[in-house]
């Protein structure tokens, strides 16, 4: 069962990947200046997840072909992967969907993957893939480290050149909001990651729907 998923994993990694390049190029073609473009790009929640989704998968076909569970320390990282894309996948649908973003021209097929189906297969495979091992509840300080620091550095690289990935991000978009605005989005994204990250450590502790290898508990 193993080496089916890691077989499936390494078709999703591909598919990522694929998808994340095909909007590059795509976009890389239209723009005026394309190193200001390629920072940008990779300044994106979406495409830094996705990103580390396919890393994540391809590492985690490597385990599920040599090993019966993941490491710890894997284990945390994929923990950590599966709550970002979960968040992607909530925050485009409910916040993003209908708004062009500043990346030239979208591929369809590529957005639907990045934003939909990448997120839905990551998290099903966090919840069915056999291998996961508990992870303590203390760990969910961990998992929010990338989102505060692409927050910080989002923000600090805004103020200076006057762009940003999201316009709800943006304090300029809605005169007379400003940084208020931004603060009650960035807190309740907050709150919604730490929401998505317990659930995720929920999950990896449940015997559900199988018994991991290692059945030592996790400490609280």
């Amino acid at each position: 069962m193993r080496t089916v998923w890691g077989i499936i994993r390494i078709a999703a990694a591909a598919g990522i990947i694929t998808a994340i390049v095909a909007q590059f190029a795509k976009s890389l073609s239209m723009v005026p200046d394309p190193a200001l473009f390629v920072i940008n790009f990779l300044s994106f929640f979406t495409i830094l997840s996705n990103a580390l989704s396919a890393i994540v998968l391809l590492i985690g076909a490597w385990y599920a072909f040599r090993s019966p569970n993941d490491p710890d320390w894997f284990n945390l990282a994929r923990a950590s992967v599966v709550t970002y894309m979960a968040t992607t996948f909530v925050v485009y649908n409910l916040l993003l969907r209908d708004i062009s973003l500043d990346q030239a021209t979208t591929l369809p097929w590529s957005n639907e993957i990045l934003h939909v189906w990448a997120p839905l297969y990551v998290v099903l495979d966090w919840v069915l893939a056999p291998g996961r091992r508990p992870i303590a509840w203390k760990r969910i300080w961990t998992i929010a480290i990338v989102p505060i620091v692409w927050v910080v550095y989002t923000m600090i690289r805004g103020a200076v050149i006057g762009w940003y990935p999201y316009p709800f991000l943006d304090p300029a978009i809605e005169p007379g909001v400003g940084y208020d605005g931004v603060t009650v989005y960035v807190i309740a994204i907050a709150a919604f990651i730490l929401l998505v990250g317990a659930g995720i450590i929920g999950i990896s502790r449940a015997g559900w729907p199988y018994r991991a290898v290692s059945e030592e508990a996790a400490p609280a």
